[in-house]
């Protein structure tokens, strides 16, 4: 017999069986599945609104897609030279000396450097270099000379202009002088000639304003706006002209913004239909702004004149009459916006010479003026408004103590100061021309450098739209800033218009000088090759100023006028002594005494 088996050993353990592709298709099914319960149980909005924004992602998405894919396309489609020759700082337009290195060969490149120039003044003023003197007398190099003059060229040529209603520019005869050397010159050639009047192109306007110019339209227009640019122009072209067919034109369109006036308080309404005679104030609001209504006097006025009916003026001044015996000022300050039915000030407190504001201190000078210096309400008027800005609004900037017009809120200042006070300049030297206090002039000189400088500190050499100013002494901050929203530039005049008033006082000849240097910078930074300038949205950008492809119509109306009666040395051309100035720069005749 056998003895038993010892017992086996014993082992603890554990079988787990692992079925791998089953429990991954599972678990993904139960996910599924979860997924699509927890969209069942959302509501038919919330699904709606997931969808919109997943929809909305998309075409996002696909946009930015299609814009990067036009500028590689653009950037791969360029010669490979030219992708050579763009680094990272754009070099000014290339070099003479090349025969390759063309100007159009270069479309896309922003120049940031100019070429040496051996004066300042209107593009082809300078064509040929003077001669240089070296230490022990003689002339220098024969080549060096040949070079310099080829530069000095090639700078004119690409910014050769014509003052035009077609094209935006300006093209000034041969001058070798600087406005501030020129004074010193015992002969002086002229800076400027005076080809403002073109004969041909005048008759092909003529003749667009006699067959096409037809205000018969269902259109609603701005009173303020279309009063300064269409009525103010055709009375001006009337004057310059002496053809009746621009005053004809002017009385239609004047008629046809006189249902404006049909209100409670015979405070206009802000918009007119010109084709139906209906007058309403914006959508949002009863108001209109002060400047608007009380910058067409000198239109209206001059038509009534021109006309004999009397309606036209009789309608403008019951304005000017009623805010000028209206509570609500500040010494002479006005607040922005006025109620078409009430007629009383709204908004009260808020006093500044920008935006819905700063024509009607123009205005109230240039009444004066138009009417031969009689009325003197008008006068009274203006010469309180600036003794008013000297109290609340004036201040100086650290650390360089410019003078500057800020705004006043209920109390509390604001150092922000918009581009377009700087009409202010102009306005205080052209009261000073008809006899007002000289201390005017030197708020006038004060202002004008501000101006100047609001534009010199700006890399592009242009001035934004608002400026803050520093009131404290701080590190490394200028005198001038800029905030994001406020840096784009419109191509507005008012620098410029104030240079030439300056320049007409005082012949002072910088004022010339200043005014070179922003047309430099306009053409520079703002010129499009194909023709015609555009605002620019950064002025602190010199390497992207970033165009916006738009020109306003008072580039050409009143900028480049500006800068073209600035250039002149016919200080007679359009003399303050015989025509005041629209807010539009349209020249008026100032009304002979009886």
């Amino acid at each position: 017999m056998y003895p038993p088996p010892p017992p086996a050993p014993h082992r603890d353990f554990i079988s787990v069986t692992l079925s791998l592709g089953e429990s991954y298709d599972n678990s993904k099914s139960r996910r599924r599945r979860s997924c699509w319960r927890k969209w069942k149980q959302l509501s038919r909005l919330q699904r709606n609104v997931i969808l919109f924004l997943l929809g909305f992602l998309i075409l996002c998405g696909f946009l930015s897609y299609l814009q990067a894919a036009d500028q590689w396309k653009a950037l791969s489609g360029r010669p490979a030279e030219e992708q050579k020759v763009k680094p990272e700082v754009p070099p000014a337009l290339p070099a003479p000396q090349k025969e390759r290195a063309k100007p159009e060969d270069f479309p896309d490149i922003v120049p940031q450097k100019r070429l040496r120039h051996f004066r300042r003044g209107p593009p082809h003023l300078q064509i040929r270099p003077p001669n240089t003197v070296s230490k022990d007398g003689t002339e220098d190099d024969a080549k060096e000379k040949e070079t310099a003059l080829g530069n000095a060229q090639q700078e004119e040529n690409t910014q050769r202009t014509i003052i035009s209603w077609r094209g935006a520019v300006i093209e000034p005869e041969q001058a070798t002088e600087l406005p501030s050397k020129r004074a010193e010159a015992s002969t002086k050639p002229p800076f400027l000639a005076p080809r403002i009047w073109k004969e041909s192109e005048f008759k092909e306007a003529r003749n667009w304003v006699s067959e096409k110019l037809n205000f018969q339209k269902n259109v609603d227009v701005n009173l303020f706006e279309s009063t300064i640019r269409i009525l103010g122009g055709l009375l001006s072209t009337y004057h310059l002209s002496g053809d009746s067919l621009f005053l004809r034109k002017a009385e239609d369109f004047g008629n046809r913004l006189m249902p404006a006036f049909t209100t409670p308080s015979k405070i206009p309404y802000s918009d007119v239909n010109i084709g139906t005679g209906f007058a309403h104030s914006p959508q949002w609001t009863s108001d209109s702004t002060v400047a608007e209504v009380t910058s067409i006097q000198l239109e209206f006025r001059e038509l009534s004149r021109l006309t004999g009916n009397k309606k036209f003026q009789e309608a403008v001044e019951k304005v000017t009459e009623h805010i000028h015996s209206l509570s609500g000022k500040k010494d002479g300050l006005v607040p922005m916006f006025i109620n078409t039915n009430s007629g009383f000030f709204t908004h009260p407190g808020v006093f500044t010479l920008g935006a819905r504001a700063d024509s009607y201190y123009e205005y109230l000078l240039k009444q004066w003026i138009q009417g031969g210096k009689k009325e003197t309400a008008l006068l009274e008027d203006y010469v309180k408004a600036i003794e008013g800005i000297k109290t609340h609004l004036l201040r100086h900037s650290q650390p360089g103590k410019l003078t500057f017009v800020g705004e006043l809120a209920h109390g509390r200042f604001s150092a922000k100061m918009d581009h377009l006070v700087c009409f202010l300049p102009g306005t205080l030297a052209l009261g000073v021309h008809h006899g007002l206090p000289a201390d005017h002039m030197d708020l006038a000189q004060a202002l004008m450098e501000t101006c100047y400088e609001m534009n010199r500190q700006m890399e592009t050499g242009l001035s934004p739209e608002i400026a803050h100013f520093n009131l404290y002494t701080r590190a490394d901050h200028k005198d001038v800033e800029v905030k994001p929203a406020d840096r784009h530039n419109l191509l507005r005049p008012e620098t410029v218009e104030s240079l030439f008033y300056l320049y007409r006082v005082t012949r002072d000849h910088k004022y010339q000088d200043w005014g070179w240097e922003i047309l430099q910078s306009f053409n520079k930074y703002t010129r499009v090759p194909s023709g015609g300038y555009s605002s620019i949205n950064n002025v602190q950008n010199s390497q992207k100023p970033d165009p916006r492809d738009k020109m306003e119509s008072f580039f050409v109306g009143e900028t480049l006028k500006y800068l073209y009666l600035l250039f002149s040395d016919d200080l007679e051309l359009l003399s303050l002594d015989t025509c005041v100035f629209n807010t539009e720069a349209h020249p008026l005749p100032i009304w002979a005494p009886a």
